[in-house]
């Protein structure tokens, strides 16, 4: 099976998120199928906070692909606001 799930870089106490596709079984930092987007939590004043390529999202879902609760969040939020 595989999921749509956060995997977190950058340094200590300054998290960055990658999304990207892969198999239930691996580790969350470890090994992905493809790499959809980012995330920066702290992104401040320009920075981009969220960049999801949507149409590859659907895509894997619609193959069967699984989204954490965390990713089904930023999705809706996403959608939400590019929609407006």
């Amino acid at each position: 099976m595989v999921i749509i799930r956060l995997s977190r870089s950058g340094s200590k106490k300054r998290p960055f998120y990658h999304v990207v596709i892969s198999d239930k079984k691996s580790p969350r930092d470890g090994r992905y199928i493809e790499r959809l987007g980012f995330y920066n939590p702290l992104a401040k004043g320009k920075d981009i906070k969220l960049n999801l390529n949507f149409k590859r999202i659907e895509y894997w879902m619609l193959n069967g692909a699984q989204i954490s609760g965390r990713m089904n969040s930023l999705v809706k939020d996403y959608k939400r606001n590019n929609l407006q």
